[in-house]
């Protein structure tokens, strides 16, 4: 339905609006106009409210319809047919399927960013949101510097990965508060050597070492969306929280967004594990005055407090290349960049053979001399 839906538009002309990254405003891509967040919130406010009330009250006839298709749809499995919803571009009328999780896409039809009413509402309402810093040009140059000095990459991958098609996605994370109370016992060493006529006399003083503490922890990241592989979006961070600002839909025009999967009690664990690590370490980090140290027994005592539901900015590239999938992760902040490249084995081989026929020759004249 198109009333489930907001496409945000130009003021002036009604062409489509795309946040800048680089200015912090809603920008025109058609006639340039330029517009602040919060007024185009407060013009879109209204709108963005009967579109989420409308998917609200239509969700269960959505169900029905896709437990329908799951029927008489043979090319969608039940899984795939029970995640997927339909609607409409109010621009153009095409019809846009998402999955469960989407929150904003793409019209692939007209180019008109949407929003999708009834995703990111109510409960389902992130308290925050962290906006991209880099456009998508910064991520593409930072891509292809972390290309440069790698002698083992296929030359042909750099062009078959597509890296245009490079996305901005506002992934969902549960900042988590917590407390943690540390006791720890330790057996700490410190050893002096000096020499005795022939001898090298050590001397080895073992000491009782007990530590504790209290450690307090603001907004530990933990992806909640199972799309996410979890070891790339904890190698992106750190992002600046500081520049959090209170959720708004404005800032979604121009990107993907979805919705949690994973509520905070599931990402909970996750996060004492990240926060007892991170106590224990600090301990630790104590005991620099022994040259070795022991941990007799280490006592960790987490408080986990509120969990902030927030939209993290990430520059998300997927690729194949030669039936292998690879996938690279951004921080749309500071650029941080994780991802694993594809390695040419005749380049590896050619790169031996140059250094290691010169020494063989070389072996081969000293051996002859």
């Amino acid at each position: 339905m198109a009333d489930k839906v907001t496409n945000y538009q130009c003021p002036a002309c009604t062409g489509p609006l795309h946040f800048d990254s680089t200015t912090g405003k809603l920008v025109c891509d058609y006639c340039g106009s330029a517009y602040e967040v919060a007024d185009i919130e407060a013009q879109y406010a209204q709108k963005q409210q009967k579109a989420d009330a409308a998917a609200a009250s239509d969700e269960k006839k959505a169900a029905a319809r896709r437990a329908k298709a799951a029927d008489e749809n043979p090319v969608w499995s039940e899984a795939e047919a029970s995640g997927l919803s339909s609607y409409s571009c109010t621009t153009c009328g095409a019809e846009l399927v998402c999955d469960a999780t989407t929150a904003a896409t793409t019209c692939p039809y007209c180019g008109n960013p949407t929003v999708l009413g009834g995703k990111l509402s109510g409960k389902l309402k992130p308290e925050y949101i962290l906006p991209f810093k880099m456009d998508k040009n910064a991520a593409i140059a930072q891509l292809t510097k972390y290309y440069k000095g790698k002698a083992f990459l296929p030359k042909a991958f750099k062009s078959q990965n597509h890296i245009a098609e490079i996305q901005g996605v506002y992934v969902p994370f549960w900042l988590f508060d917590a407390e943690a109370d540390a006791r720890g016992s330790y057996d700490g060493q410190v050893s002096e050597s000096h020499r005795e006529g022939d001898y090298r006399v050590t001397t080895t003083q073992h000491y009782d070492v007990r530590r504790e503490g209290t450690a307090t922890f603001a907004r530990v990241p933990v992806d909640g969306s199972s799309k996410m592989p979890d070891e790339h979006m904890d190698s992106i961070e750190p992002f600046d929280y500081s520049e959090l600002k209170p959720f708004s839909t404005a800032y979604l025009p121009g990107f993907l967004a979805d919705r949690y999967d994973e509520d905070a009690k599931t990402c909970a664990d996750r996060a004492k594990t990240r926060i007892e690590n991170s106590t224990a370490e600090a301990l630790r980090q104590t005991l620099s005055e022994y040259a070795v140290v022991d941990t007799r027994e280490e006592n960790i005592n987490v408080r986990m407090k509120k969990a902030h539901y927030t939209l993290l900015p990430v520059w998300m590239l997927h690729t194949r290349w030669k039936e292998q999938d690879f996938l690279f992760a951004m921080n749309g902040q500071t650029g941080r960049l994780i991802g694993d490249l594809p390695v040419d084995k005749g380049r590896v081989a050619v790169w031996f053979a140059r250094i290691a026929l010169p020494l063989m020759a070389i072996l081969s004249w000293l051996l002859y001399l």
